[in-house]
């Protein structure tokens, strides 16, 4: 690992956790599931357009100390308000989303019969007690042991998979690898969906430039280790995306059934499927891997908006409580509660909106990343090459075409 130990590995470990979620766990393997290996080109080609984006993240908080909320704020106080309002928009739904498809997988795997909204409020506060109590050192330290669970389940369910599959189909079906471009408003707006979210939003890369200066109070940060740590935990997400469409293509391509949208009940579909096709054995198998795909989700992002939005507030120059990270933490907990009992019926409408804007201001956060490495403080040898300069305007520039063909379907 050239010298590089795993110790000092976490920031890129914490960014695959948060991103490790609905966008594997449903939107994955629901694309498996509805077109086989048809849209593996969508999966690696939308890694490859926000990989220096997300890169962005900590490369500025290694070179500079600062997060890129700092970097946001040099650009212009508008530039930070926007960010705020948008992440105000959509917080308290992602937080809701992730929690409740926990909350679904905990009724499958524990067996114990509580209503999803208790399950979710157990969950939320069960996280918030290890963020309130361990704060960064605590969840830097779970985090590698969820991932390493998460990986190795994952990669056992993956191989009994396809033993079952050859041995029962052969390799089934090549119609399932024929790769696909939907037609359709339905499929239009799931391609859009699965794209959005594959790896997760681009706004993650502000969240993982602040857990690398958070890193950098206790260990001392360098770009080259910061590079190496974001580059271990991109290329896992890569892989278990990869995994899980895999997963949705050999157990559920070809079976006719249809996935629901609430969380709990497609939690319960997909155990159910898998144990059908592959015996009672996968249960716990699937489980395990999907519940800590979501169960390290749900912690990240319940750390990581309270810490965006107090550093966001700091900076605009906000003098009372509301630059506190257990401000915005106790809010997170307490608007996620308020869907979970009072809105919940409206989930797929309030995901569907958040999903968009994730879609739509994907252009907004690659532009800005980009414009923080002309701040004069980044120093010279982590300023961005030629090849790193050419690669992020083609990728800005395809993102914004994403958009305009997403918004021209609309019209």
């Amino acid at each position: 690992m050239s010298g590089i130990s795993l110790k000092k590995l976490g920031p890129g470990l914490l960014f695959a956790g948060a991103a490790i979620g609905v966008s594997h766990l449903v939107q994955s393997t629901k694309a498996g599931g509805y077109y086989g290996f048809g849209l593996l080109w969508a999966l690696l080609l939308i890694n490859i357009i926000k990989y220096p984006s997300f890169q962005f993240g900590p490369r500025y908080a290694a070179a500079t100390g600062n997060s890129l909320l700092h970097g946001y704020h040099k650009l212009g106080k508008g530039v930070l308000v926007t960010y705020f309002i948008l992440s105000l928009l959509t917080m308290f739904t992602i937080q809701t989303a992730v929690t409740i498809v926990t909350a679904g997988l905990a009724v499958q795997l524990f067996g114990l019969d509580w209503d999803i909204a208790v399950w979710s409020v157990v969950i939320t506060l069960f996280c918030a007690a290890i963020l309130a109590l361990g704060r960064y050192k605590l969840l830097d330290n779970l985090m590698k042991v969820i991932i390493l669970v998460l990986t190795v389940s994952t990669l056992f369910a993956v191989l009994f998979a396809f033993r079952e599959s050859i041995a029962t189909e052969g390799m089934g079906s090549s119609d399932g690898l024929i790769q696909l471009l939907p037609t359709d408003a339905v499929g239009i707006a799931f391609l859009i969906a699965f794209m959005g979210w594959m790896p997760a939003p681009l706004d993650i890369s502000i969240f993982h430039s602040l857990w690398t200066v958070e890193k950098g109070k206790t260990q001392k940060n360098d770009v080259k280790t910061s590079l190496f740590d974001f580059n271990v935990g991109y290329l896992g997400t890569v892989v278990l995306g990869i995994c899980f469409v895999t997963l949705g293509a050999l157990v559920m391509f070809g079976s006719g059934d249809t996935f629901s949208d609430k969380g709990g009940v497609f939690a319960g579909q997909l155990i159910s499927m898998y144990t059908t096709s592959l015996g009672d054995w996968a249960t716990i198998l699937i489980g395990v891997a999907a519940f800590t795909t979501m169960f390290s989700t749900t912690l990240t992002t319940l750390d990581a908006s309270p810490r965006a939005m107090s550093t966001a507030t700091s900076l605009l120059g906000v003098k009372s409580i509301f630059k506190s990270y257990l401000f915005w933490l106790i809010l997170l907990i307490v608007g996620t509660c308020i869907i979970l009992f009072f809105f919940v019926s409206e989930m797929g409408l309030l995901i569907k909106v958040a999903t968009i804007l994730s879609f739509l201001t994907a252009p907004f956060y690659a532009i800005c990343n980009y414009l923080v490495f002309k701040d004069p403080d980044v120093p010279e040898k982590a300023r961005l090459g030629i090849p790193m300069r050419i690669y992020s305007i083609v990728s800005i520039v395809l993102l914004i075409a994403f958009s305009g063909y997403y918004v021209s379907t609309l019209l």
